[in-house]
């Protein structure tokens, strides 16, 4: 048996990987709290109360437009890497994985223009009534941000399933090819 190292994962490819990681951590997190701002959908005396995510507006809108801004900047250089290296293709990745990751580019286009669309509904009106309006833009988001975390808990799931070596590949670029 010949062991046989090969690239998989460029550099560029690693790093958007693993600074959305973190990025959608936290736009999740700063969501809720905007979330949760809302006297509609407060909940008193509750847990949110005792880890003090109660009444969060303005530290969550702080928070996720902060990352929000990195994940745009991080995704325009992820796609325009895609586009300009070939690599667009995904030709480590069948067609359902590929189908998978362009839904999920597709799906933060998406959160970025319903983002737009709720925090700004009088000035880009436009960009709201392509959504439905106000409410229907808001719970697209919404159901955007169950949609990365569903993506997530799958994508984990699967690289547990496929092994190390997936993983390794993902931070070194490297995977071992077994003959």
């Amino acid at each position: 048996m010949k062991l046989q190292i090969e690239q998989k994962h460029s550099l560029m490819v690693r790093w958007n990987h693993w600074v959305n990681f973190p990025v959608l951590t936290l736009m999740v997190w700063s969501g809720f709290l905007i979330y949760w701002a809302s006297p509609e959908y407060l909940l008193p005396g509750s847990w949110l109360d005792a880890i003090g995510w109660n009444y969060q507006l303005a530290k969550g809108m702080a928070w996720h437009f902060a990352f929000g801004i990195l994940f745009v900047f991080n995704g325009c250089l992820y796609v325009g890497y895609l586009l300009l290296s070939g690599q667009w293709r995904f030709p480590h990745y069948h067609g359902l994985q590929r189908l998978a990751y362009w839904g999920v580019i597709g799906m933060a286009l998406c959160a970025v223009l319903t983002g737009f669309s709720i925090f700004k509904p009088v000035q880009l009106s436009g960009l709201t009534a392509m959504f439905g309006g106000y409410t229907p833009a808001r719970v697209i988001h919404f159901l955007i941000a169950w949609g990365f975390i569903f993506f997530f808990v799958v994508h984990v799931i699967q690289v547990a399933r496929a092994g190390w070596n997936t993983f390794r590949a993902m931070i070194t670029g490297w995977e071992k090819k077994d003959d």
